[in-house]
């Protein structure tokens, strides 16, 4: 299944549906219940509700009078390994930073006569 990441990001942009999103990881709420933490109208969670099930972010069902809604985690699943990859390059950079600031420390200890550091050892 391939899951639209502008649909997901631009559904986790709002701070409502963030919040929607950590009630429903709770398990499944109905419209009221996820509106009642909130100040503002029924209608106006029912809007967010549709962007985030328009992301694929959550499904409702029909149980008798009930319209219980649930979180559907695959679309957070694939932002979130879309991401790791920027983590990854992220660490290598600091990774490779570090190293660079621990041979110049070492060059200029050297330098001034003092002895270079045990690779590995506390900076300050």
């Amino acid at each position: 299944m391939h899951i639209d990441l502008d649909a997901t990001f631009a559904a986790l942009a709002d701070p409502t549906r963030r919040a929607i999103l950590a009630r429903l990881a709770t398990g499944e709420a109905t419209v009221t219940e996820l509106a009642a933490p909130f100040a503002m109208s029924q209608p106006a969670i029912s809007k967010h509700l549709r962007v985030l099930e328009r992301a694929g972010l959550i499904s409702r069902s029909r149980s008798a009078q009930r319209r219980p809604c649930r979180l559907n985690a695959g679309p957070l699943q694939e932002a979130t390994a879309w991401l790791a990859a920027y983590r990854d390059h992220w660490a290598e950079s600091y990774q490779r930073l570090d190293n660079l600031l621990d041979e110049l420390r070492a060059t200029e200890e050297t330098a001034a006569g003092e002895p270079a550091e045990a690779e590995g050892g506390d900076r300050a």
